[in-house]
Formats: C-alpha cells, sequence, structure tokens
C-alpha cells in the first residue's frame, strides 16, 4: 500500500479513537504510527500536539506543534497553536513571538489578534490587553469574541459597569452565547440583583440543560430567594449529570429540610433521610447532615 494511503488510513483510525475515547493511548498510538509512514504529515502532528495540551504534557505539545509549523511555516493557524503551547508554559514573549508571526502572513488573523490581548492580560498589562481589544473590536466590529474577552476582563478586575455594558452587546449580536448570558447572570447575582440573575441564569440552563456549573448557580439563587422547591429541582438536574457533587448533595438536602419544615410530609422525611445517608457513606464527617439528621430524629 502507498505510504501516504496507509498514514491517512492509520490517520482515520487515530480520529476514530480520540472520538471514542478522547486523549487516549489508542489515538497517540495511531497517530504515531501514521507518522512513521508519512513523516510529513501535519494534521498528525497538531492532533498529537493537541492530546498533550489536554493531558498537561506542554513538553510533548511543544515538540509536536513545532514539527507542524516547521512543515507549514506560512500557516497563521499553526503558528497560533505554537503560540498557545507557549503560553500555557507561561513563555508569553515567545507566545506573543508567534502570535505577531501568524499577523504577518495574514493580518486579518483575529485569533492572534485577541490572543496578542491575552497575553498582555498575563502579564499584567491590563490597559494594554483594554486598548488591544477595543482595537481588534474598532477592527471587527461585528466579531463577538473580541466583546466578550473585554467583558471578561471588565469582570475581574470588578469594572461592574464596564462588564455588563460589553456582556450585553455579545447577547445583543448573539442572544444564544450561553458563556455569556452565566458570566452576566453571575455577575448581577454578585451585585444582589436576583431577578435578573434567575432570568439569565434559566436561560442559560435551558439553552445548555446538561451543564451542571450553571444549574449550581441558578439553585444557589433560588435558595438565595427562598424559593426552596425551584432550588430543589435545578439542583437534582446538576446531580442527575453528576451524583457526587458534595455541595450539591448537601444544598438538596437543605432545600427539601426548609420545604418539610413548613409542610410536614413523611414521605418528604423519609426522602431526606435517604439522600443525608447517601451522603454520609461517601463523606462521613459532614457536619449540616449530621445535623439535618439529628432534627429529623
Amino acid at each position: 500500500m502507498n505510504k501516504k494511503i496507509l498514514a491517512r488510513k492509520l490517520f482515520a483510525e487515530g480520529k476514530k479513537y480520540d472520538r471514542l475515547f478522547p486523549n487516549s493511548e489508542q489515538a497517540i498510538d495511531a497517530y504515531k504510527q501514521s507518522l512513521k509512514s508519512d513523516s510529513a504529515f501535519t494534521d498528525a502532528y497538531v492532533k498529537l500536539g493537541f492530546i498533550y495540551l489536554a493531558r498537561n504534557d506542554y513538553g510533548e505539545a511543544l515538540h509536536y506543534l513545532q514539527k507542524a509549523a516547521s512543515l507549514e511555516p506560512d500557516n497563521a493557524e499553526t503558528l497560533n497553536n505554537l503560540g498557545y503551547v507557549y503560553e500555557k508554559m507561561f513563555r508569553f514573549a515567545s507566545a506573543k513571538q508567534m502570535y505577531k508571526k501568524a499577523l504577518t502572513i495574514n493580518p486579518e488573523n483575529i485569533e492572534a489578534l485577541v490572543n496578542i490581548a491575552k497575553i498582555l492580560e498575563l502579564e499584567g498589562n491590563y490597559n494594554g490587553a483594554i486598548e488591544q481589544y477595543k482595537k481588534t473590536i474598532a477592527r471587527y466590529p461585528d466579531a463577538i469574541f473580541p466583546h466578550f474577552c473585554l467583558a471578561v476582563l471588565y469582570d475581574t478586575h470588578d469594572m461592574f459597569d464596564d462588564a455588563i455594558r460589553e456582556y450585553e452587546l455579545v447577547l445583543g449580536k448573539d442572544p444564544h452565547y450561553v458563556k455569556a448570558m452565566f458570566n452576566l447572570g453571575s455577575l448581577y447575582a454578585q451585585l444582589g440583583n436576583s431577578n435578573e440573575a434567575i432570568m439569565l441564569l434559566k436561560r442559560a440552563s435551558e439553552l445548555n440543560p446538561q451543564e451542571v456549573i450553571i444549574l449550581n448557580k441558578l439553585g444557589e439563587m433560588y435558595l438565595f430567594i427562598s424559593n426552596y422547591s425551584a432550588a430543589e429541582q435545578a439542583l437534582k438536574q446538576s446531580i442527575a449529570s453528576n451524583p457526587f457533587q458534595e455541595d450539591v448533595q448537601v444544598s438538596i438536602i437543605h432545600a427539601q429540610y426548609l420545604q418539610y419544615c413548613s409542610n410536614p410530609e413523611t414521605a418528604k422525611k423519609e426522602e431526606i433521610i435517604l439522600r443525608i445517608h447517601f451522603v454520609l457513606s461517601l463523606y462521613s464527617y459532614n457536619k449540616m447532615c449530621r445535623e439535618i439528621l439529628n432534627a429529623l430524629n
């Protein structure tokens, strides 16, 4: 069989393993076998680089992505990938150099422009990062991601009015941008605006019903406003995806117990006790569970 054809067959096998078992040894082995048949197969180097990135093995990731960049020196995307590895290694000067090189190849590469802003932020040059984001936005007024990144920067540094403005701009351009919706909802929660927070978090959970972080935040807000049945419902939806969340299980118990206190029902009491025993079987030291169990007995 022609070596290039064999390389592509092995590469397809690697992609299959990667779909079934992400970042697995089987995928790595298939991609490496592919490179033995065709040592200039750039896509295989990129795939290996990203697998090692996901495994936090930055040395190996750098090795494979450097090889990809050497094979395609005029490909801005490979340089962005290489810059990202340097970024993860805290080699910010090298990362910035790669992103700038990507821009010399393609001055319209918005990813590189945003990445440079991120590096400035990581270096502590917040004003420089803001200026870079604003320049990118001015250049690409219809692009959503630079607005989102700028909103996160403002949010991180407690510039709440600016953050709200940018998140709202993002949602004005894309009403289904879940991350912006969640972040804005969390920001309103932080500012004490429970109604706005719940409205946004509820919309975010409807768009992404399996995301436990959103459901947990929504449940937390319902607890805050003493809507215990809604809190219980949101948090139960969260543990359906991952039952081994101690804090979430305890919050459900708390919400159920408060409902039971106002309306004592035998079935509710039995459900609470059953959940408490489940939590204590995993986390025997949990004080709140023991206190509620004692109160029920």
